[in-house]
Parts: structure tokens; sequence; C-alpha cells
């Protein structure tokens, strides 16, 4: 139906066009023609929408040479204020809301300030699993800390309305730190709410670098800086400081805060400026305050019995809270008894007020503490380390009643923090967790996440201490302490700082020298008509009590050389800086005093591989290396217990106990490799048993060959008497041949045995008779791989000549490797014109039958010193060092039968070392003879030293079996 009635208002339409162009010379045609005009009027499509004008006012000033915005109108226009502050490509929001009405009951400002860092600031969606930020991270906790503690004393008396301030990075350049910038918004936002406060404030960053300050330094001038100084103010007093320093005296510091303080004042005056071009009017809101009928009644029935708690000396912490709340359930009672209900709404509050008039006035006018100390006395101490030796590190500090007990925990680089921050490094590798137990305190409690206060004390305690940490290329282990408060009564923070520096020597960190803190307060008086401080005390190591009912909490730590670490909280609407600059003298004389004592106890750093200190190890490897280690490192770290870490091409290895770090250096060895060297040991596993020797797998994978030479100082028959496949050896590395292999011994791991002297080694063999015996064995190598060879007890053994060995008069080598020596001594014609040369002067002497029976049953026990040979491509191959020339022998075939020899019981296939046997002279090579059997097999001779050289070809010669090579051809020494 729909698309029948397009297409009439089509054709309709179509219509109407045709007709434009004709006359209108139809009588009716006009009407017809205004219908049509007023059908398509209705169908034309609708009007654009109008232009949205967003008026924005915007105010600019400049600071350290960086310029900075306020802005306001064109975000967020329905919060109760709103601003956008920009520096350099840096933008932060912050916008303010307050609840319209107050708890009659409530008796504190309940401010709420949410500081925010959303990946996509710095272009980055999040890696969690969902793609979205999730619960406050501790930046973001420490961030909105900055914001409040200079913003919430200058709300006015009684103000208890619900606020919350919400502040977002909406873009991060990467060098500029936005908490500053944020808490700078947060003030212009609340100028411009209706919203009763008494700002604006300024805030500022200022660094020193190389002796300069700087003002808002960017993220990375802040690494190069000694200083890292956050200050507020109003346009006279000071707010708030927060420090990280390394080791900054008092005089500088002052120097830097006095010049924070000129310059932190300039963001003021664009904020009001702002404020009046687009702030809203303030609104009346209903205070909860007491009527001053209810507090001089209140005041009348609690001040004499409160005033007489704090007098007595005896009392305790807990001692004095019950009887100050015998106190106030007293005068409750009595507001019951008269039914004044607007007294009893007010009561905690009243009570708590007048315990603050007390408690200041004997401070002021007397100089009486309530534990009975002098104003600048710091409580009594208790320092212990090593508490529990398991442990890495531990130590327990106490001051008074206040007692933390601090645990040090090393481990690997890979265990460092990583931080989610758009700002600032990718990770940390110390850390100090701070942890407020309720039990504490005496009280009951849930234990719930991330705590704002938790997470502001440990990382106040975490900056006094990183200042005289050693630098990562000296120690780089990951280093994690907990703080775990046993006891409150004041400043746990700071003792979290004495605790800490303890713990790390007693964990053998390598820290240059204690660092302690200590809470300095401030109780004033303050003249009604200017309200300025006409009257006031400062006092040292203050407690729970003084710390609530007094104006500062002041927290100072550091060494003997200057401070490390200062957080300053307020009170009142502020204080002036020059009462803050005179706290700082009596701090540095109480920090010595608690050093002085934390010295006694423990002064320097113990070993690090002193009682249960982890023993950790750095390598290097190549990136095939780096390949192997991060497939098996699972395995490794199941295997040894030890944690192995890979970063920036480096692997470190952690491990508890010396003897797990020396098992998962060997499993890293063997599974990954390392480079090889001569006279090192190596653990390897026997992956095949040969006649000759046992190939070993070993340092990842590279395989060597032990020969059976090297197995015992003492002859070896058989290479499965001593190894067996799969048996793990300790093994040393003797050389490497020029094709790169490797050969190994067992014989260098073993003691030598004593040498004895037997009848046979006093007697002298002839030059002639200078042979190494061997076992005798029946077992000899085919060729051909699919025969097997006759089974006998013994097995063949080759020996190979290295220069750094005496050399035997037998070499096995195979003809080829001759031919190929051969040709590396010199060309063909040199070598047949010697062999021409070689006339035979003298016949082989015949040896009668009986000499030769037992000539072959005879065994030398002279030891011969051998390399081993490597397997390569899964062949055994030959040293080319000792082939000496000799050409090519036709492999020796096992099952053909020698003809002719000079033993009647010699059978076809048995030749064994030692046998006796009559060869003709083949070939006459520079260094050796060819020898052929009667049935035609081949074997070989080598010319030795003080032998005979001179033969002729086809001379037959009377030789013993001495050898067999790889390859299973007989090598015979000459009986003549």
């Amino acid at each position: 139906m729909s698309m029948a009635v397009a297409s009439l208002r089509f054709l309709a339409r179509r219509q109407h066009r045709l007709r434009l162009a004709a006359p209108l010379a139809v009588p009716g045609a006009r009407a017809a023609f205004l219908s049509d005009v007023a059908e398509d009027a209705q169908l034309a499509a609708p009007p654009p929408p109008g232009r949205k004008v967003l008026e924005s006012f915007r105010e600019e000033f400049e600071i350290g040479g960086r310029l900075i915005a306020f802005e306001t109108g064109k975000i967020a226009r329905f919060a109760n204020g709103s601003v956008v502050i920009s520096m350099d490509d840096t933008h932060v929001l912050s916008t303010v809301a307050a609840s319209k009405s107050s708890d009659p009951v409530r008796d504190f400002l309940p401010l709420t300030v949410d500081y925010q860092e959303k990946q996509y600031a710095q272009g980055v969606i999040p890696t969690t699993y969902m793609r979205r930020e999730g619960a406050p991270k501790e930046r973001e906790l420490l961030c909105g800390r900055i914001i409040d503690r200079p913003i919430r004393p200058l709300f006015p008396r009684g103000f208890y309305h619900e606020v919350q301030i919400t502040t977002n990075v909406i873009s991060s350049d990467g060098k500029q730190d936005p908490d500053v910038m944020a808490a700078n918004a947060s003030s212009a936002a609340l100028m411009l709410s209706d919203i009763p406060w008494n700002g604006p404030i300024g805030v500022i960053r200022v660094g020193r670098i190389d002796g300069n300050f700087v003002l808002n330094p960017t993220v990375d001038e802040l690494g190069l800086s000694d200083l890292n100084l956050i200050y507020a103010c109003s346009r006279d007093k000071t707010l708030m400081i927060d420090v990280q320093a390394r080791e900054i005296t008092e005089r500088d510091l002052q120097a830097g805060m006095k010049l924070a303080h000129s310059e932190a004042v300039k963001y003021i005056d664009p904020q009001i400026r702002l404020a009046k071009r687009a702030g809203k009017e303030k609104r009346e809101y209903k205070l909860s305050m007491i009527s001053d009928g209810s507090y001089e009644k209140i005041r009348t029935l609690s001040e004499a019995p409160i005033e007489e708690v704090f007098t007595d000396k005896t009392y305790g912490k807990f001692e004095r809270g019950e009887a100050l709340e015998k106190i106030t359930q007293s005068v409750k009672l009595k507001l019951e008894d008269e039914c004044d209900e607007e007294s009893l709404k007010f009561l905690s509050k009243a009570v708590d007020t007048v315990r603050k008039q007390v408690i200041r006035k004997r401070i002021i006018k007397e100089g009486l503490r309530l534990d009975g100390r002098q104003l600048d006395e710091v409580r009594p101490l208790y320092c212990e380390s090593s508490t529990y030796p398991i442990l890495h590190g531990s130590a327990l500090f106490s001051r008074g009643d206040t007692q933390v007990l601090c645990t040090v925990t090393l481990g690997a680089p890979g265990d460092a923090q990583r931080l989610d921050s758009i700002v600032g490094p990718p990770s940390k590798r110390f850390m100090l967790h701070y942890s407020f137990p309720p039990f504490s305190i005496n009280e009951v409690a849930k234990r719930g996440g991330l705590n704002r206060r938790e997470v502001g004390h440990g990382t106040l305690a975490e900056k006094a201490l990183l200042a005289v940490l050693p630098p990562e290329g000296d120690f780089p282990y990951t280093v994690r302490i907990n703080s775990e408060v046993m006891a409150s009564d004041g400043s746990t923070s700071m003792a979290s700082v004495c605790g800490g520096s303890m713990a790390l020597m007693d964990a053998g960190i390598p820290v240059r020298e204690h660092v302690a803190g200590v809470s300095v307060g401030l109780v004033s008086e303050v003249d009604p008509m200017t309200g300025d401080i006409s009257t006031y005390r400062i006092l040292t190591d203050i407690l729970g009590l003084e710390d609530h009912l007094g104006d500062m909490d002041f927290k100072i730590a550091g060494t003997r050389k200057g401070i490390t670490a200062i957080q300053l909280d307020i009170k009142p609407a502020g204080i002036p800086l020059d009462i803050v600059c005179e706290s700082l003298e009596p701090a540095r004389k109480a920090r010595n005093q608690i050093l002085d004592r934390m010295d006694q106890e423990i002064s320097s750093a113990r070993a690090i591989n002193d009682g249960s200190a982890p023993r950790l190890a750095t390598l290097s490897f190549s990136s095939d290396s780096l390949r192997k280690l991060l497939f098996h490192r699972k395995k490794i770290e199941q295997e040894t217990g030890a944690r192995v870490s890979v970063s920036d091409g480096t692997v470190t290895i952690v491990a508890k106990t010396q003897a797990v770090m020396d098992k998962a250096l060997e499993k890293v060895e063997f599974l990954v490799g390392r480079e090889i060297e001569v006279g090192k040991t190596y653990k390897g596993i026997v992956s095949s048993i040969k006649e000759y020797g046992a190939f070993v797998d070993f340092n990842g994978g590279q395989q060597g060959l032990l020969h059976i030479s090297e197995l015992s100082h003492e002859p070896v028959s058989k290479v499965s008497d001593i190894v067996t496949v799969g048996q793990v050896l300790s093994l040393t590395c003797i050389g490497q041949d020029v094709r790169g292999n490797i050969k190994l011994s067992l014989k260098a791991t073993l003691p030598h045995p004593p040498k004895k002297k037997s009848a046979s080694e006093d007697t002298t063999p002839s030059p002639s008779q200078n042979v190494i015996g061997w076992a005798a064995v029946d077992n000899m190598p085919s060729k051909d791989p699919g025969v097997e060879p006759p089974n006998s007890k013994d097995e063949d053994v080759t020996i190979e000549d290295t220069p750094s060995f005496s050399t035997p008069s037998v070499i096995i080598r195979s003809a080829v490797d001759c031919d190929a020596q051969d040709d590396a001594n010199g060309p063909a014609k040199k070598r047949s014109k010697v062999a021409s040369s070689k006339v035979a002067k003298s016949s082989p002497r015949v040896y009668k039958q009986a000499k030769e029976q037992q000539e072959v049953r005879t065994v030398a026990a002279k030891k011969a010193s051998s390399t081993s040979s490597v397997k390569k491509n899964k062949k055994v191959k030959a040293d080319d060092s000792g082939s000496n020339g000799l050409d090519n022998i036709p492999e020796l075939d096992i099952s053909n039968t020698l003809k002719s020899s000079v033993l009647k019981n010699f059978r076809s296939g048995s030749m064994k070392l030692g046998d006796v046997v009559t060869a003709k002279v083949y070939q006459i090579r520079a260094y050796g003879l060819v020898l052929e059997l009667s049935d035609g097999v081949r074997g070989m001779h080598k010319f030795v030293e003080s032998s005979r050289k001179n033969f002729e070809i086809g001379e037959e010669l009377l030789v013993k079996c001495a050898s067999f090579n790889a390859k299973g051809v007989p090598v015979f020494s000459l009986l003549d």
C-alpha cells in the first residue's frame, strides 16, 4: 500500500514538473497547480538544525616558562562546577557536585575525590580481559589524596553536605604529570560552583637539577632531579607539602618551599577572574552548628572530669580512652534526664571539642603533654633486627606504644611491580606495603581492598627509603617491604620508615645508611579579630590523640645528611610558612636521636649470603639460547625450585639456597648451553655406547665423544662396564679438533691412582716391541650398519693422537684419512720418490710358535693418553692430526676368512688384538705401510722413531694386530 502511494506521488510530481513548462490554458488548471504546490510543501525535507554556540570562558597565564590555561563552559555544562586545565598537550577535566541537604546527625565533611587515568588519554586500549579500566590503582588513589589534602581544610566549619570531585585526564602527552594540574583544576571548579569554599588555592611542583630549582618540571626532568616538591597554599598560608628527595638539607628545602609559595600564588588570580566571569552565586546552606547554649551545658558537665583524666600520667592510651568514654556516657544520661534532644544530637562533637580545648590550653599555657614528656622529647625506643631469621630480613621497631613489624622479601627483576600509569616508569623494583589491621587499635572491622590511608602511608615510607637503596646495576634484586602495624598510638608511617631501614640492612641490602622518621605537631591559638596565629607550640613525636586534637601532622624522614621524604597535613585553613620551616629543626634533632638508637642495633648491612637470603645469578645468552630458555623455563622452575626471569636479553635466576642455585645453573647449562671452554666441567647424559666409547649429550643439546681411553685411569676392556645409557656424568672438555668436534674426558674429573710397581714393569721392552697393549676383543664394527658383529665379552678400542699428549706407537686412522693427510703434506710425486727409495735391508725375524701363542695372550698395563672424538652428523670421523699420509685402504670384511696366519687355530672373523699373522707390503707411504693379508684383507702400519723404515713392495712381514680403527681396519705392529 505504501509503495502504491509513493508511486502516485512520484507521478504527480512528474506531471507537476511537466505542467510548469506548459502555459495555463485549460480552465481550472491554476487551482490544480496550487493544490500540487501545497502537497509538495508537506513532503519537503525538514529545515536544518540551528547552530548551537557553546559560550566558553578561558584564562591563560604563564608559570616557569609554560603556558597554562583554565577553560569552562565547553564540557560538562550540567556539573555544579567544571574546568579544563591545559599545559602543553595535557588536558585535565575536573568537576564538582554537592548534595542539596546534609544528614543532621553527621559531624564530618563527606568529601570524595575520584581521580581517573583512562588509557584512551595516551592512545592505548587497556590490556584487561574486558578491555576496561578496573578498580582505582595506587597512583590514582595517591593523586586523589594530593587533591583532597589542601582542599578539605577550606570548607566552612559546620558544612557537612556530601561533596564529590571527579577528575579525568582527557589527554596526556607523557611530559607533564597530571596530578598537580588536577589539583588546580579542582580548585577552579569549586570557585565556579555555588558550594561555600574559602578558596582558591595554588599547587605547584618544584624540582632541582644540578643545584638549580625548576618549576613544573617534566617527567624526564624529574628523573634527573634530586627534589620532587609538591606545594599547595593559599595567598598567605601553607596548606599541604609532599616531598621526595635525595637527602636534601633543611636549608635547601626552605629555599625551595619559599620559591614554590611565590610561584604557586600565580594560580590564584586567574581562578578569581574566571569565577567573576562564569561563576555562580554561593548558595545558602544550612550549617550543622551546635547552639552556644547546648555547648556551654555540655562543657560545664564534662570539662572538669576531662581535665582530671588528662592530668593523670598513669593513664595509657586505652585506659585514657575508656575514662573519656565514661565521661561522655555520664553526660548523656544527664541530658536524657533533662530531655535535651538538641544537646544529645551534638553530644559527641561537643565533647570532642571540650577535649581539644583542654589539651590545647595545657600545652600552650603550661607546656604539659598528655604523657608528661617535654615538648621536644621522643618517646622510649625499642629496636630489634633479625626478629625472624628464616625471613630474608626482619625488624621490630617500637616508639612508645606504637609498634611496627617490618619484613623484607627479595625477588628477581621479573618480580617488579608493573605500573599502568600514563606517565612515569612502567615498573618499580622497590615496594613498601603498609598494613593497618583493626587489632592494632583494638577494634573489629572488615578487611577490604586498597585503602586510601594505607596506600598513602606506605608510599610515604617507600619514598623515604628509596633514596638510600643501591643502584639497580649494583643490586638487581626486586625488594618488597611489608610493614605490619602491631600497635598504633601515633606516627605509624614514620615507625615503618625506621623498621624498614633496619630490615633492609638485616636482609643484606647494601644501603648506605639508616633512614629514620618522626612526626612533628602544632598547637596554636588564633586571634579572633585578625584570624592570625597569636601563640603556638611545636610538639615532637606526637601521640595519636595529639595528632587528632592538634593543628598539624608534619611527617619528616631522612638520614643524618638530609631529608628524603615529607608529608604535611593540616586541619586549620592554612599555617604560615615560617612556622613550617621552624618545625624542621626539632625534627632533625629527634631524627638523629632515633638514628643513634638504630645504629646500636644494626649499623651496616649483613652479608647477602648469610642466613636465608636468596641467591641471585645474572646470565647473558644469545637470541637462540634465550628461545630455548623460554621454552624450558617452567621445567627448570618445577625441577629446581628456583625462579627464572628474562628481561632485555638478560636471564636472572633467584634461588632460596646455594644448593638450589647450583642445581638451577646445571639445569640451565644442560638444557640451554653455554660457551664451550676447554678445561671446564659439564654435566652430560650418555646417549649411546659404541665399542670405542660413548656419545654424551650436554650443554643444551650439544654432543661430545667420551673415548674409552678417557673413561678411567686404569685400562678399560668394555665401555659398558663403566657407563650406561642414560647415566648422568660430570665430564671435562679436553679439546676440540679442527672440525669443532668436542672431546670429553671422565678420568680428568677423577683422582689419579697411586703408582704400583710390578715385575713386568721392571722389564724394559726393546725398541722393536714398543707397542701399546689392549684388551682382546671379538666385536669389530662393520662397514654395513645392517651387519651385526659377533658377540664377545670385549669391545674395540680406538686411540687418537693430540699434541698435548704422548704419541702412542699405533695411531688408529682410516685409509681415507691417511690419503687426505698425504695430500696435505706434499705433492704425490714427492711421496712416490720417497717410497721408491725405500729398499729393504733386512727381513723380519721369525718367532717360534710358543712365543707367538704367549704374546697373543699378553696384555700390557701401560696407560695411553688420548683425546675423544666427536660424533658429527651421526657419523664418527677420525681426527686429521694423526693420519700421517696413508692411502685409502678397503674396509675390513669381517666375514672373510684369514687364509694365512701363523696361528694354527686362527678362524675367519676371529682376529683379536695380539694375533700374529704374515702380511705383504702392498704400498709404501711417507709415514707407514699398507699391508695385505693372504686373503686380500688390508691393514696398516705406522712408522715410529727408532723402528725399521726401509721396505720393499711384496715383502712378507710377521706382524701383530695392535688395534682396530673406527671402521674395523686392523693396525699392525712389526715383530722383528
